[in-house]
């Protein structure tokens, strides 16, 4: 099943499956914020910083399977599979988007 999502959004999944982290001013707001894992980065550098850390980390796939949008924050629901503990995984990539760019996004269990 292929979704539609907003092209920031897509983007993000692009870069989150192994696409060029550098990308990342391409979906996000300068001052976006990430919290992943119970962790917060703030600011494009940071959020690349992120990417390459998980990249080099695991090894990953994430598979967006539903989408739904509520009050202004999407929420992306994603099969996560790969070499990590506990693979797979389902989590919720909830984003708020402003002027077509990812202010924020946090990945959550679903």
């Amino acid at each position: 099943m292929t979704l539609s999502l907003p092209d920031a959004v897509s983007t993000c999944f692009d870069i989150i499956n192994g696409g060029d982290p550098k990308r990342v001013n391409a979906c996000f707001r300068p001052d976006a914020t990430v919290t992943d894992e119970n962790q917060r980065h703030q600011g494009l550098s940071a959020i690349e910083s992120w990417q390459r850390e998980t990249r080099q980390a695991f090894t990953y796939k994430a598979e967006p399977l539903a989408a739904a949008t509520e009050n202004g924050v999407l929420n992306v629901r994603a099969r996560l599979t790969g070499d990590f503990p506990g693979s797979p995984v389902q989590l919720d990539h909830v984003f708020v988007l402003e002027q077509g760019m990812i202010q924020s996004l946090e990945i959550k269990p679903s």
